[in-house]
């Protein structure tokens, strides 16, 4: 039996897609021959430049899952969860331009976020904070291979065999566990072939890949589904679940404007908290090049995130509208077949495409959900693998005295069997894991373990001197408990009590009105557990001793300004407060032009925003005039999409040229290994 009588795919699309993972392969052997030492393998020896940062930390960041998340979203909001998304933007501006958290992170060259905590608080809390990092990573990841893989089969059409267990009646689908194994096997082989170097430079030529397709889908899908079929089809949506006027989504049940004001506080106290990309976060030449790829994310992302709610947007046409009703009826019946209803809404846009693309385009887009997917594996592997040994294993050791350091050659072979352990865990929790809410909840609450207190802890420990390993304690234990609580809540306990006490108190009515689902979502556990943690923080510190930090040393200022073979971290000391929003010495002539192109692009979208949110007050718009609104985003984003393609293409080549140039002549220090020595402590001892 071949390949080709076992998926829906044509000659031409097979060929696509090893032409394009070929392409990647090459590039991932590529890289072996510069990965010489522990910082090499963990931070790319902090080499990158800003381009290559944007686009290859870009791609890392919008791996297959999180497109099925967002379709998941986009299926069931329509355009309006991209409205109140706008809310976001002047954060994001704001949090750029200014360098929030990134410009001082860099600056303490930490290679992991555990590795600042033991600098800036103690070697112990460094222990407890990394497993609990590397746990709530492992959780979260677990279910990827999962999603991914159930996406590569639904929209390739392959059979499906199920096998179940003897003695304990658990079936597992074998389909499910060679796909996975497939996907998992690809991004161990690239990996481990360069650390950082290979995971970067794959992720970069795959996100320029993928920015090429986006485009080329767009007009397809544009094409398949004309723009006036999609607006009416939109406008039959019922009362309270608009798809096209964000100011009647009250109805729907999870992504209503509640959803997105939670979303706005947890960018901000999450931010860079989150450590599956954390080799990203140290791998900039200098932190003005870290500051400038944030600045420059948001033109990034653009083409991509005008392909995803359209895809979703066009699935719902498709199982609505009476446009391509062949595709629909096998789109319903596959659908039937899945059985279980949660996996069947995360597959419902990728088993609808399909049923309508066209040969070509069908290889073109299961390439670029490979890519996605071997991008975001290899970047998580690599950041959970790494945080494992950097973070717990190796601290651990050393409490024991220094003589226990690991050598670069064991800690080179300990990183590398830590990141095949990564995914040995992750194919096994994808085959016995029930999901039971949507992905993107899911995201939240499994992260909250960590970021629940973690986030409170980062911004104490920058920006706060006051901040104590007391605060520090308290708010991971606050935030972690209440993020796995609201885990077991949600999934195990409220699944499987709330029909036993149905079925046993049948004349109690409060207990038979219990609802399905549990009140709270993945998302707003998560806020419930931030708000506690950063409670938690400032009393731990203020009933605690000062610990009278000295930040210039801490963050390298002044006289403990770090010197470098090439100067790179020589640099003006930056401004603060507000001026930290304005020109400072780093910014060439180019800089200060991204930065006004970066401002007017965001407050254009935001001041027609608040114009519009204003309006309403007065005069309700109308279906058509939302319809009008979205298409005039959809052109002026595509525009802007194309042109920055092209300036992503040539910056982020010119960048990865230099890198391989800093690799080839750098002096390596086989001590710089992410160990925190005895005078680069600057809280307690412990």
């Amino acid at each position: 039996m071949t390949l080709l009588t076992l998926t829906n795919l044509h000659p031409f699309d097979i060929g696509l897609i090893i032409v394009l993972l070929g392409m990647v392969a090459g590039f991932a052997l590529h890289t072996r021959r510069y990965t010489k030492s522990v910082a090499d393998f963990l931070s790319a020896n902090r080499c990158a430049g800003r381009y290559l940062l944007t686009i290859a930390g870009g791609m890392a960041g919008i791996g297959a899952i999180s497109i099925v998340a967002m379709w998941e979203q986009f299926y069931q909001a329509g355009f309006t969860a991209q409205f109140w998304g706008t809310l976001l933007a002047p954060l994001g501006l704001i949090m750029a331009l200014s360098g929030w958290i990134i410009y001082r992170y860099r600056e303490t060259r930490a290679m992991t976020l555990a590795q600042f905590l033991e600098m800036r608080y103690s070697r112990r809390f460094r222990v407890f904070s990394g497993a609990l990092c590397w746990l709530s990573g492992i959780l979260n990841y677990g279910i990827f291979p999962a999603v991914t893989g159930r996406f590569i089969i639904y929209f390739l059409g392959l059979p499906i065999h199920m096998w179940t267990v003897p003695g304990i009646g658990l079936e597992l689908n074998l389909t499910l566990g060679v796909v996975m194994a497939g996907l998992l096997g690809s991004a161990i082989f690239i990996t481990l072939n360069g650390g950082q170097i290979a995971v970067m430079v794959t992720d970069f030529i795959q996100g320029q890949l993928s920015n090429i397709v986006f485009l080329v889908l767009l007009g397809v899908m544009l094409y398949l589904f004309p723009w006036s079929v999609i607006v009416e089809t939109l406008m039959q949506a019922p009362p309270g679940e608009s798809k096209l006027n964000p100011f009647d989504t009250g109805s729907l049940p999870d992504f209503n404007p509640w959803f997105y004001f939670i979303i706005m506080f947890l960018s901000i106290y999450n931010y860079m908290v989150w450590q599956g990309s954390q080799g990203y976060n140290s791998s900039a030449i200098n932190p003005h090049e870290a500051k400038m790829a944030n600045i420059l994310a948001q033109f990034r992302s653009g083409v991509t995130y005008l392909l995803i709610p359209l895809a979703a947007i066009s699935a719902y046409v498709l199982m609505n509208a009476p446009i391509h009703e062949a595709a629909t009826l096998a789109t319903e019946a596959k659908l039937a077949e899945i059985g279980d209803a949660q996996i069947a809404k995360q597959m419902t846009t990728a088993v609808a495409l399909a049923e309508v693309l066209p040969i070509g385009v069908m290889g073109l887009l299961a390439a670029v959900m490979l890519m996605a997917s071997i991008s975001t594996d290899t970047t998580y592997l690599h950041s959970w693998g790494s945080i494992f040994v950097q973070d717990v294993y190796s601290p651990i050791r050393q409490l024991r005295g220094k003589e226990h350091r690991l050598s670069p050659e064991r800690h080179l072979k300990m990183l590398k069997g830590s990141i095949v352990g990564v995914a040995i865990f992750a194919w096994v929790f994808s085959m016995i894991f029930p999901l039971k809410e949507y992905i993107l909840m899911y995201f939240q609450a499994t992260g909250a373990i960590f970021t629940g207190g973690a986030g409170a802890v980062l911004i104490g420990g920058l920006y706060w001197k006051r901040g104590t390993v007391t605060g520090a304690w308290l708010a991971m234990i606050v935030g972690s408990v209440l993020a796995v609580g609201g885990i077991f809540m949600i999934n195990f306990i409220w699944p499987n009590l709330t029909p036993y006490l149905q079925a046993t108190y049948t004349n109690i009515a409060w207990i038979q009105d219990l609802p399905e689902k549990f009140w709270l979502n993945g998302v707003q556990m998560a806020f419930l557990a931030s708000l506690s943690a950063t409670l938690a923080y400032i009393l731990g510190s203020l009933l605690s001793p000062d610990p009278q930090l000295n930040m210039d040393r801490l963050l390298h200022r002044g006289e403990f300004q770090a010197k470098t073979p090439e100067g790179a971290d020589h640099i003006a000391p930056p401004v603060r407060g507000w001026r930290a929003l304005a020109f400072t010495a780093e910014f060439t002539k180019g800089d200060k032009l991204i930065y006004w192109f970066k401002i007017g692009w965001v407050l254009f979208f935001f001041f027609t925003f608040i114009i519009i949110c204003l309006w309403q007050l007065f005069y309700k718009w109308p279906d058509s005039w939302w319809a009008n609104w979205w298409l005039f985003k959809l052109v002026f984003t595509g525009v802007i999409g194309v042109i920055t393609t092209v300036w992503f293409l040539i910056g982020g080549f010119k960048d990865l040229g230099a890198m391989f140039k800093r690799l080839k002549t750098i002096q390596r220090d086989a001590e710089d290994d992410g160990t925190v020595e005895a005078d680069e402590h600057f809280g307690s001892r412990d």
